[in-house]
């Protein structure tokens, strides 16, 4: 029997949407009774992320752990997050719910180091940037992280809030050459491959038609719950 995953969403509801499609469409299923069962709470008064790290907002870990609570009373037998940002406060809620959470940092470390990836770009929120997130994640595989100058990542920043979270789907209204130059410059420092760690930025990137070198963790954490669950993926 297939188990059941939990999402924790509303970070923000595209991305949210986004990592639910990748699990159905990446899933080998024959009819409806072979997909995976998914439960997910969208949960939007869940607080910025970013602003609890970097300037002392409201921590997202409570609103975060009733909403695992829920799924958890709802019958998830495990819980992915669909956000980058808030995996920095899940260890405040693991000890508090009786089922597992797969982490994204660790999933793509490993997915890296299988492939042989010495250093990657990471593409992310300066909330990630500043917690080492995902240069933790990548350095126990032996990975270094290269991140973007302080300008590019103002720019990465104006992407993720003010064009994919604020609604924006027109690709002439996105920084996309300020972002092929950001990404030629963290190649020329040594990056290998480049995370789109934020759970925006796929959307964005795929609206911007970019996706040379590019590795989008929501994929691998939906073909990591995907295999969890006990179903298979889609040759």
């Amino acid at each position: 029997m297939l188990k059941t995953i939990g999402i924790i969403g509303g970070m923000g509801p595209a991305a949210t949407v986004d990592l639910m499609n990748k699990i159905i469409r990446m899933t080998d299923a024959q009819d409806d009774q072979h997909h995976i069962p998914v439960l997910t709470d969208c949960n939007t008064r869940i607080p910025d992320r970013t602003e609890a790290i970097l300037s002392g907002g409201s921590s997202p870990a409570p609103e975060m752990l009733k909403s695992a609570r829920r799924l958890e009373q709802a019958g998830a037998d495990f819980i992915i997050v669909a956000c980058h940002t808030a995996h920095y406060f899940i260890p405040e809620i693991e000890s508090q719910i009786a089922v597992p959470v797969i982490s994204m940092p660790e999933e793509t470390a490993v997915l890296l180091q299988r492939d042989g990836v010495k250093r990657a770009g990471v593409l992310a929120t300066d909330g990630v940037v500043a917690s080492g997130l995902y240069e933790k994640a990548l350095a126990a595989y032996g990975i270094g992280a290269v991140y973007p100058g302080a300008e590019d990542q103002q720019t990465v920043m104006h992407l993720i809030y003010d064009c994919i979270k604020s609604g924006i789907r027109d690709r002439g209204k996105l920084p996309v050459q300020e972002i092929r130059s950001m990404m030629t410059d963290m190649k020329e420092r040594g990056a290998e491959v480049f995370l789109l760690a934020c759970t925006e930025l796929p959307i964005a990137f795929e609206l911007m038609d970019i996706s040379d070198n590019c590795i989008d963790p929501t994929t691998v954490l939906a073909r990591a719950a995907i295999l969890k669950a006990g179903g298979s993926i889609l040759p």
